[in-house]
Order: C-alpha cells, then sequence, then structure tokens
C-alpha cells in the first residue's frame, strides 16, 4: 500500500510522545511493506538533511521549511480563515503545496493525518478525490476544556476556543473515512462528538516491549526521579508547575536524599530544593537513567503518554496521576503506581525505592501489557487492514 502521510512535525528527533507514536508507527507499517511518503514542516533548529536520513528506513521524508508562527500571526488569520486558533496555527500554506505537487506526481492509495491539525494542509486530497484517515492523538477539544479550567481570566477565551475546536473536530472526524484514536475513552468521544458511528476506531499506540538502557550511568539522588516538563506543550507546564509548587515539598521532606531532574520545565522551578534543571535531550532515550523514576504529573491529559510506554520498555518504574494513567489499561501498584497528593506520590517513590522486588515486579508487568496491547507488527496489521476496508468503502461508492 502507498500511503502519504502528513503530519505537524517529523518523527525525528524523538524528544516528545508525538514523534515517539510517529516513529514506532511508521517503522511496523514500512516492516510491513507500506510504501510511505511523508510531509511535515522541518524543524528549524535541525538540519534537515540529518532528519531525511534517519527517516530513510522508515518513508521518503519531505520537509518543508516555514517562517516561525507565533500566537501573534496566528490569531488574525484565524480571524480571517474563521478556523480555531489551533488548526490555523498549523496551516502551513507551504506544507499544502507541498502535498498538492505530491498529489499530483505519484499515485497513493490514501493519505493519512498525523493528528487533527495536519488536516489544515491536506484539503487538496480531498478535491483528488483520495481516501483520508485521520489519527487522533487525543481529544484536542477535550485538552483546550481542561486547560480552560485551570486558567482564570484567561479560561473564558480558552473555553470559547475549545468550543470552536469540538465543531471543527466534529466536522473533520464525519469528513474523514477513518478516524483511529489511540485509547477506547478517546474513541468513544470523538464517535459522540461527531455523532459518527462506525467511524471511529480504536488502535493503540505501538511500542517495543524492551529497549536497551542508553544512559551511561545513574542521575544524582536516592532516588533520581524524572519530570518531561515539555514548557511547549500546555499540560506539560500546567503539571509540571503543579508538581513543584504542590507536590515537591511533601515528597522532598519524606525523602531528602531525592533529587528530581526536570527536563525543559518551568523557570522558576529551579529555585525549589533538590531540582536539577536539563535541556531537552536530543534523544529521550539519554534521560531514562539506570535506577531512576519517571514521575507523570498530569492534571490535563488525553490520548496516551508514550513516555510511560518508554519507561516501562526501558525498565524504569513508573508513577503517575490518574489522568495521566488513563487509558493505558493499567492497574494500580502492577504495571504503575498512581498517585494525587504530596503524601500519596511520597508514599509511592518510597516504596519503589526501599523494594527491588516491588520495582522488579512491576518492570515484569509492565512489559507483559506492552507486548499484549502495543506490540508493532500487530498495531500495523490492524492498521493495514483498516486503510484497505476505507479504500474499498470509497471505491464502492
Amino acid at each position: 500500500m502507498k500511503i502519504l502521510w502528513v503530519a505537524t512535525k517529523p518523527p525525528w528527533p524523538l524528544v516528545d510522545g508525538g514523534r515517539l507514536v510517529q516513529w514506532h508507527t511508521l517503522s511496523a507499517l514500512a516492516n510491513s511493506g507500506a510504501d510511505i511518503a511523508l510531509v511535515a514542516p522541518a524543524d528549524r533548529a535541525i538540519d534537515p538533511e540529518i532528519v531525511v536520513a534517519k527517516l530513510e528506513p522508515l518513508c521518503r521524508a519531505n520537509l518543508v521549511a516555514h517562517a516561525p508562527r507565533t500566537w501573534m500571526r496566528t490569531i488574525p488569520k484565524a480571524i480571517i480563515q474563521r478556523a480555531p486558533f489551533s488548526i490555523a496555527r498549523h496551516h502551513i500554506e507551504a506544507v499544502r503545496l507541498e502535498v498538492k505537487r505530491l498529489l499530483a506526481h505519484e499515485q497513493f492509495d490514501l493519505l493519512h493525518a498525523e493528528q487533527l491539525q495536519a488536516l489544515a494542509n491536506c484539503t487538496d486530497a480531498y478535491d483528488a478525490p483520495l481516501p483520508v484517515v485521520l489519527r487522533a492523538q487525543n481529544v484536542e477539544s477535550d485538552l483546550w476544556f481542561a486547560l480552560a479550567a485551570h486558567q482564570g481570566i484567561a479560561g473564558a477565551l480558552l473555553k470559547h476556543q475549545a468550543r470552536r475546536l469540538r465543531e471543527w473536530e466534529a466536522g473533520a472526524v464525519r469528513r474523514c473515512g477513518a478516524t483511529i484514536a489511540l485509547t477506547q475513552s478517546d474513541a468513544g468521544k470523538l464517535r459522540a462528538i461527531a455523532d459518527a458511528a462506525g467511524k471511529t476506531h480504536c488502535i493503540p499506540a505501538p511500542f517495543p516491549a524492551e529497549l536497551p538502557d542508553a544512559h551511561p550511568s545513574p542521575l544524582p539522588g536516592r532516588p533520581a526521579l524524572l519530570i518531561f516538563g515539555s514548557s511547549g506543550w500546555a499540560p506539560n507546564r500546567d503539571g509540571t508547575d503543579w508538581f513543584v509548587r504542590e507536590i515537591w515539598p511533601a515528597v522532598s521532606t519524606r525523602l531528602p536524599n531525592a533529587m528530581l531532574h526536570l527536563y525543559s520545565g518551568g523557570a522558576f522551578a529551579a529555585r525549589a530544593r533538590n531540582i536539577v534543571m536539563h535541556a531537552a535531550p536530543d534523544d529521550s532515550a539519554a534521560a531514562f537513567a539506570p535506577g531512576s523514576i519517571l514521575l507523570v504529573p498530569l492534571r490535563i491529559a488525553s490520548g496516551v503518554r508514550m513516555k510511560i510506554l518508554e519507561a516501562w520498555a526501558r525498565g524504569i518504574p513508573v508513577v503517575a496521576t490518574p489522568e495521566a494513567a488513563e487509558g493505558l489499561g493499567a492497574t494500580d501498584r502492577r504495571e504503575l503506581m498512581i498517585a494525587r497528593t504530596g503524601a500519596e506520590f511520597a508514599s509511592a517513590i518510597a516504596t519503589l525505592n526501599d523494594s527491588g522486588e516491588t520495582r522488579d515486579a512491576m518492570t515484569s508487568h509492565a512489559r507483559a501489557l506492552l507486548r499484549i496491547q502495543h506490540d508493532p507488527m500487530t498495531i500495523a496489521a490492524r492498521m493495514l487492514a483498516l486503510y484497505r476496508d476505507v479504500v474499498t468503502s470509497r471505491k464502492a461508492h
């Protein structure tokens, strides 16, 4: 099958969950015989030739240079286009034209849009006409509604945008041949939003059950605690700030030798006790040091946290909020530990620090769950079967 894959960012470097899920999906599809052409905006800080070379075993990458898109430039455009801010921000005319060029010069079976925002650059596929499948890594409108609830005065604007985004999201699901969600919960929400029974499907994110250690030695701290607090994604920023402000004092009081290693987190966090700030790693694997514990303190979440899957594959135990663990099919104190308050985080971390037996058991159970639910080749087979169904349905009509 020949697939045109349109994304809002390249799958490499592997620095965030959105790239990880793309990388492992494209790898599995390529290993299953799919021929994939990727179109995505280029990362300005990375030589695109290096990215293209990294992606060569997975796909033919077409990375498009583009001018920086700030929110100040986005808002007038969104008003003119009558589009939600999030959609207008990712509408890049150069990317749309590259999609159009490929459609004119090659014969594809199907277009895959990775994330709702990628559809803004796929309008020419509908004119082709070419079947379009959307993979929604999360329910975008849910994230905006949740952000609005935590933002005070700005919440009214965010809620307005969430309503507009929900309308756009519903229309997108109805317009696409099929929509793939990463969890049953998200699939049900998208189905209800769009009132489109039969067009939304749950196919979990692919991920290998075991990955090698990439960090050469343990990090300082007994224990060393990890948070990926990317300031570029609002739910991560909110969760990191909340953890440092409200949760960390209880953890550091109970475990005075613990050190929190914060990758690309909030600026004020550096002033708190026993917190070490790190730049975002070139490859997220480099942060998973042996003996560390991953903390995922999200209050706003949708989809699946790929960093949890990566931690499991690398043998790193996880403590997460209920919101962060939702959709994984994991059981508290079996594959991970659930915590919400400072006392609960401190207790969970202390248990993992004190008991190697508990750590080993959790690692074993987590990897078993990866093998059952996230096997890459099984996921690729399910996606290809859905693609074929969409193509067949389009031809029948």
